[in-house]
């Protein structure tokens, strides 16, 4: 993609802009010129632009030269061509997208918010050489404490003490290190169960090690902090991070810790609110990216227990997180791309990944200096942005995003559609969809219908490939789909947007090329890398075993559930612990959890499998029940102990088609909804009785609802 100058970024790296004036940027000569020389050749943001005081969208500013897209979808392409003057798009004339300034500068923006008076830069921009100096030094090895360590003093006086004494004869890097900069505190969650201890309470147990309070900013600290309690996912990730938490929330939704919950999605909103998006992970070196856009589905989980108010109440930060998403793809000429927008030459619009800077990860930084230096034939800013964006997906990394699938220096993420992010996209719409007729606003519901009913039958079409039964991910300048088989095929299965026949299709797929003795893995590749063969993860069980059981495919779905829980239970009976993802293709059950793979450790903690294993429990108690009877502890509660969720997700009759100018049912919980109680029962699940189960109240599961007249809209009858 062409650029326009030297991005926001880079100028605060070289010190061109200081902290006082980073809301108004004004940048001299000699320092462009000083940075064109640094970068020449490199690929750059455009510097930033006026706003309109009432938008987030830049205004009166020259447009950049979009990205090229070289591909074509097939054919039969429809394309939305609405002009509700709502999401992502920035007028209705013809000109290109206006340029997006960076985080950098979005984030100098909240400097005025009370409750963040820190430094929001990146360590990697704020102490520029000296950070890179350290990275190069090897100090750690997990680059990532290193990049979370908070600097004793300002980082301009910082440098030049770095400055000064760098140049003095026996000087220490690793003395200056230990001397001016304090390590993160890791609180500990290695908690191990007592002897007797069941897996149910083990979880209940780990909710408080890994729940952290509200945060208090500190000097040069890294850390975004966040007004309500929050879970994080444990090891390594010691703050909030986006798509993991919804998969956290189901065991809070199962545990009837609705306060929590609720307060975590509220978190959520701040960082909207704040920096205009989610971003990856509550760390400022993460501003400039965000995670798979889960936010609407968090929703549908407090709305569970809320009532519809939860709709009404986040709807200004859902179109936020829809506008950061869509951001000029309504003014994308055919065959280009912009951003996370990418529009085919026959207007087709798809998403992909992206991050707005083109440096070496901050929490990885040497790794990515070393798998930059390996690509030989492409520039190191081009590696940088593309590994950037493939943190992005969650899925860092996976075969999946590699040109040749198994070399990380391969890696072309911005070329890439993934499944997923263009389902969760559908989601979005069909929530702002709701959201907007709930309040009233029938045009604007009706808008963004339209979008979601073509952005599905883009799915159907774009995405899925007849021949060898699945959905794949799709090669936008190529013009194909890629070769890399992956549990992601069943998202569409989750979220409801598959046709039958597709589902069938999957089914047999999934059943022939990913499962294995644990679970599905990742992918049908074993690259090396973490989100490949032989591991399994939480959330793709999840959103497999749920999608699957949308469509009537029970007995799959009951097998991929038995052979995870007995790989997830048997691995905690034999180390006490419950760990990030699992080697599912292994016969035996490993303590260590398996081969592991990717750019650290095994990780124990941990968020996500706590809260699926949690749910899958009370979707499968029977299979639950003959699980833990195997289990070597002479006191492993029976399933009936655990106590119930929400009766809001209590099955009824199929809603009746709403009247004329009402809104129309929304998924609450997990996608699907069933009829809603006015009042929540006293002693029920959600009002976090743990003795409710006791009391006689056992609704079904949270997997276990009537679909709504939305979410079949493309459902055969």
């Amino acid at each position: 993609m062409t650029r326009t100058g030297p991005s926001f970024s880079r100028l605060l790296m070289m010190g061109c802009i200081p902290l006082a004036g980073l809301s108004a940027l004004a940048v001299t000569a000699p320092c462009v010129r000083a940075q064109d020389a640094a970068v020449s050749g490199m690929s750059t943001a455009s510097p930033p632009v006026a706003r309109d005081p009432a938008s987030s969208r830049p205004v009166g500013h020259p447009a950049p030269t979009a990205e090229p897209a070289s591909a074509s979808a097939p054919a039969q392409a429809t394309s939305a061509q609405a002009t509700d003057g709502h999401g992502g798009g920035n007028g209705d004339d013809d000109s290109p997208p206006a340029p997006r300034e960076t985080v950098a500068s979005e984030a100098a923006q909240s400097l005025h918010v009370a409750s963040v008076p820190q430094d929001l830069r990146s360590p990697s921009i704020a102490l520029g050489g000296l950070f890179a100096a350290i990275g190069g030094a090897h100090l750690a090895p997990d680059f990532k404490t290193v990049a979370d360590s908070r600097p004793d003093e300002a980082p301009a006086t910082l440098l030049q003490d770095w400055e000064t004494q760098r140049k003095r004869p026996g000087f220490s890097l690793k003395a200056f290190y230990e001397q001016h900069f304090t390590p993160p505190i890791r609180r500990d969650v290695s908690y191990r169960r007592t002897a007797d201890e069941s897996i149910f309470d083990y979880i209940q147990g780990m909710w408080s090690v890994l729940t952290r309070q509200p945060d208090k900013p500190l000097p040069y600290s890294s850390l975004l902090p966040l007004p309500y309690a929050y879970v994080v996912p444990g090891g390594r990730f010691s703050e909030l991070y986006y798509w993991d938490t919804y998969f956290t929330m189901i065991g809070l939704y199962e545990s009837g810790q609705w306060d929590l919950l609720r307060g975590m999605i509220k978190d959520m909103a701040s960082l909207i609110d704040r920096y205009g998006h989610i971003p990856n992970g509550t760390r400022t070196y993460y501003l400039s990216r965000s995670e798979p856009p889960f936010f609407s589905l968090m929703v549908d989980l407090l709305a569970q227990h809320d009532g519809q108010d939860a709709y009404r109440r986040f709807l200004p930060q859902l179109q936020k997180e829809y506008d950061y998403w869509m951001e000029g793809a309504d003014r994308l000429k055919p065959g280009d791309a912009y951003r996370h927008a990418v529009r085919l030459d026959d207007g087709t619009l798809l998403a992909r990944h992206w991050d707005d800077l083109d440096t070496p990860r901050d929490e990885s930084y040497p790794e990515d200096v070393a798998t930059a230096s390996k690509a030989s034939d492409r520039a190191p800013s081009e590696v940088y942005r593309d590994l950037r964006a493939g943190s992005e997906t969650g899925w860092d990394f996976s075969s999946r995003w590699l040109a040749d699938g198994h070399t990380l220096s391969t890696i072309h993420t911005t070329d890439l559609a993934p499944i997923e992010l263009n389902c969760l996209l559908v989601h979005l719409e069909q929530t702002l969809e709701h959201a907007y007729a709930l309040t009233g606003q029938r045009k604007r519901a009706q808008f963004y219908g339209a979008r979601a009913d073509e952005r599905t039958a883009t799915i159907r079409r774009v995405f899925w490939d007849e021949r060898r039964g699945a959905f794949f991910d799709y090669d936008w300048r190529k013009g194909k789909l890629t070769d890399v088989l992956s549990s992601a095929t069943a998202v569409p299965l989750f979220l409801r947007l598959a046709s039958q026949s597709q589902a069938v299709a999957v089914a047999d797929t999934i059943s022939a090329r990913l499962l294995r003795p644990g679970g599905i893995m990742a992918t049908d590749r074993e690259s090396g890398q973490q989100w490949d063969a032989p591991n399994g993860w939480a959330p793709e069980e999840w959103m497999a075993i749920k999608g699957l059981n949308n469509y009537g495919i029970s007995d799959l779905a009951e097998t991929i559930a038995r052979r995870w829980m007995t790989r997830v239970i048997g691995t905690y009976e034999k180390s006490g612990v419950l760990l990030e993802k699992y080697d599912v293709a292994s016969p035996t059950i490993s303590a260590s959890g398996g081969k592991g793979g990717g750019e650290y450790p095994m990780q124990i903690g941990f968020g996500w499998t706590n809260g699926t294993l949690l749910g899958l429990m009370r979707r499968y108690p029977e299979v639950t029940d003959r699980i833990l009877k195997r289990n070597p502890l002479a006191n492993q509660a029976s399933i009936e102990a655990l106590p119930p969720i929400d009766p809001y997700s209590a099955v009824g009759p199929r809603p009746a088609a709403p009247a004329q100018g009402q809104a129309p049912e929304k998924p609450a919980g997990d996608v699907e909804t069933g009829a809603q109680p006015p009042v929540t029962p006293a002693k029920a699940a959600g009002s976090g009785n743990p003795s409710s189960a006791r009391d006689g109240i056992t609704p079904p599961p949270l997997d276990d609802r009537v679909p709504t007249r939305k979410m079949t809209a493309f459902q055969p009858s």
